[in-house]
């Protein structure tokens, strides 16, 4: 197949310029209802909204365009079947783990999972086992899963349905998936990806092995976060000998819209296009691109650039470390009151994703160094930072004291946190970016627990779930 090609894009290219009168959904008619003030910036974008007209055949029933599209899409990857997401990589998640496990059923997950995951869980009413992560304590961030840890819940919980973990994390670690994946698929347990920050992973060699090549069952992929794709816009990979690919697609025709966007449809399929006919060449100056950005920044004062363990990890992530007095949270305040907006903070770094650059594209990197030094002019600098590190809780697998079913019928009640401590919380505590839960309804909180609170507090983080923790109370099942 000619990977340069881009059907459906080109089906609604032929569509508008056959200049279509308009009897049908959406409302807006090609853009001609827009008020001005608007459609100077929506007008061209608006003709490509269209619906499932004759020749733009349709997600859920593919039979043209779509569907030639989405083969396009599997071969590039590899695998037995991709699907164009339109609803976020939420949608994957959730539509993976439907496939994979019912009711009752036990569960093996990454503790620092993004929310979809254990909202999946919850919804089908299965039992998790949470895995926890390797910590890096230089970073002060979670990572992934480690082999033994993954062995030793395998053998703890051999009647697992599945395993579900996250691959990158968001800083862009890594973790020795491929031998996770040989052993537990040794057991008869399919394993479930949530990949969502590495769509980019199969166009180069100087990125890590996406999951998808060392053979996971399923994996979901935000082709937006790295791949030139509008936001919502994510694949789904089927590659497994252990789930139904025919129950992967049930489950997406009833969580995603009946009404799937165009627009954004149409940018996967070019995304997919790009990615294809990114070569050795872009790869090398990409390369370049990001050690000339990271060097000019490593001479900044207030700043240090942080490096993956033994070099592995993606390097379109570039994670930069608080040194002054300053956290995470307020350099990248600082950072935005100069223009600056990074993908996210945490109490001591702020992450920054760089562009997929190709080789004919310029990068004003000498702006953005600029920029950087302007937002970190006359910070206090420590020679020493001791700024407090998160409570890291060693537990590597643990279960949830209340399941789905048993939190049906409590009824919660709203404590001061430190009255908390050794009690079953009842609500989301989620920061926001990244979306990871620090606390999921039906576990104890522990000290460690309510420490981490405080820190996101106090060093400025964005809180999902948090209402009441801001007057200093957290919701909990009695005794």
């Amino acid at each position: 197949m000619d990977q340069t090609r881009t059907p459906l894009f080109e089906a609604l290219i032929r569509h508008i310029e056959n200049k279509p009168v308009s009897f049908h959904v959406p409302g807006h008619k090609y853009g001609s209802l827009f008020p001005k003030e608007a459609k100077y910036f929506y007008n061209k974008l608006l003709k490509l909204d269209a619906t499932e007209l004759n020749g733009l055949d349709d997600l859920h029933s593919p039979e043209g365009a779509i569907l030639e599209a989405e083969q396009l899409l599997s071969q590039l990857y590899g695998t037995k079947k991709s699907f164009f997401l339109v609803n976020g990589s939420t949608v994957g998640n959730l539509a993976m783990i439907m496939a994979a496990i019912r009711e009752d059923d036990t569960v093996l997950v990454q503790r620092n999972c993004h929310k979809s995951i254990l909202n999946g869980i919850n919804l089908v009413k299965a039992n998790p086992v949470f895995l926890e992560p390797t910590y890096d304590e230089e970073w002060g961030v979670a990572g992934g899963v480690s082999v033994n840890t993954v062995k030793k819940a395998i053998k703890a919980f051999p009647y697992s349905k599945a395993i579900i973990l996250t691959y990158p994390n968001y800083y862009g670690m890594i973790n020795d998936l491929e031998e996770i994946i040989q052993f537990s698929h040794s057991k008869g347990i399919p394993v479930l990806i949530d990949e969502a920050h590495g769509a980019h992973f199969i166009g180069s060699a100087i990125f890590p092995q996406s999951a998808v090549s060392l053979k996971a069952d399923i994996v979901v992929q935000s082709a937006h976060k790295t791949l030139p794709a509008m936001t919502m816009g994510s694949y789904l990979h089927f590659n497994s000998n252990l789930l139904s690919e025919k129950e992967i697609r049930s489950n997406l025709e009833i969580l995603q819209s009946s009404s799937p966007s165009y627009p954004i449809m149409a940018s996967l399929d070019i995304a997919r296009s790009y990615l294809a006919g990114f070569s050795n060449v872009d790869a090398e100056a990409l390369l370049f691109n990001i050690y000339d950005f990271k060097k000019r920044l490593q001479k900044l004062k207030g700043i240090k650039v942080l490096s993956f363990q033994n070099g592995e990890g993606d390097p379109l992530k570039i994670t930069l470390q608080s040194t002054s007095s300053l956290s995470g949270y307020e350099l990248q305040s600082r950072l935005e009151s100069v223009g600056v907006f990074t993908e996210m903070a945490d109490p001591y770094n702020v992450l920054l994703i760089f562009p997929l650059l190709k080789s004919d594209m310029e990068y004003s990197i000498e702006d953005m160094v600029d920029r950087f030094e302007a937002a970190l002019q006359s910070v206090t600098i420590h020679k020493q930072p001791k700024k407090a590190k998160a409570a890291f809780i060693k537990s590597s697998i643990s279960k949830l004291v209340l399941n789905a079913k048993q939190r049906a019928d409590l009824t919660s009640v709203s404590v001061p946190m430190e009255e908390a401590i050794g009690k079953v919380c009842a609500q989301f505590v989620i920061p926001y970016p990244p979306g990871i839960p620090l606390l999921f309804p039906g576990e104890k909180i522990s000290k460690e627990h309510i420490d981490n609170i405080r820190l996101l507090f106090e060093t400025g983080a964005r809180v999902q779930g948090a209402e009441g923790i801001k007057s200093g109370k957290i919701d909990i099942f009695p005794n």
